[in-house]
Formats: C-alpha cells, sequence, structure tokens
C-alpha cells in the first residue's frame, strides 16, 4: 500500500520560497508518475506539476510554470516542490499524489494514492 507523507509547508510572504517534500513508501515507483495538486478555499482541486518517475521528466500548469520546480530523489523515495516567488493567489493545501500510469500523469482521475496534504499560505 502506498503511503505519501508531505511536509514543508507553512506561511511565507509574497515573494517568498518554500519547499514542500514528499515522503513515498510501499512501492517501488519506477512506473509512476508523481504529481502535486492544491486546493484553495472554495475552488477544486487542481494540477500542479508532476514528474515520471524513471524519465525524470516535468510538467507543469501555466500558473506556476518558472516560478515552482518539481524533482524526485530516488534513494530517499521522495518527490519536493520547490516554490520560489510566490503570489497571495498560490494560498491552498498542495496535495503529493501517486499515479501507476505515469502517461496520464495530467490526469487527476489517475492518481490513486494521495498524501494528507500541507497547507500553504502566501501574505501580500
Amino acid at each position: 500500500q502506498v503511503q505519501l507523507v508531505e511536509s514543508g509547508g507553512g506561511l511565507v510572504q509574497a515573494g517568498g520560497s518554500l519547499r514542500l517534500s514528499c515522503a513515498a513508501s510501499g512501492r517501488t515507483f519506477t512506473n509512476y508518475a508523481m504529481g502535486w495538486f492544491r486546493q484553495a478555499p472554495g475552488k477544486e482541486r487542481e494540477f500542479v506539476a508532476a514528474i515520471r518517475w524513471s524519465f525524470g521528466d516535468t510538467y507543469y500548469a501555466d500558473s506556476v510554470k518558472g516560478r515552482f520546480t518539481i524533482s524526485r530523489d530516488n534513494a530517499k523515495s521522495a518527490v519536493y516542490l520547490q516554490m520560489n516567488s510566490l503570489k497571495p493567489e498560490d494560498t491552498a493545501v498542495y496535495y503529493c499524489a501517486a499515479n501507476p500510469v505515469a502517461f496520464t500523469y495530467k490526469v487527476e482521475a489517475r492518481y490513486d494514492s494521495w498524501g494528507q496534504g500541507t497547507q500553504v499560505t502566501v501574505s501580500s
């Protein structure tokens, strides 16, 4: 059973940075895509970024492209989301998720394991 545990959220001023971590266990993730999603108050959950574990290729929502970077550490079985130049509109609960069908990295319904979420708040 896949377990995902996020950490690294918090309160930061606009323009600041945060690094989210996701510790993944319970499976070999070679054929997986790992994604970050977020949900702001009153809004639906949305795709933020994804990485295909084997190839290391990355994908981003237009709203975060150039500011966020997703990466993975094979040895630690961890996925990270480096968030720079944060804006108040980035405020949300951020979720790490695992998708066993790597090429469907942008399809939220294909992610079958989710972490508990970590709160990111960006003040103006």
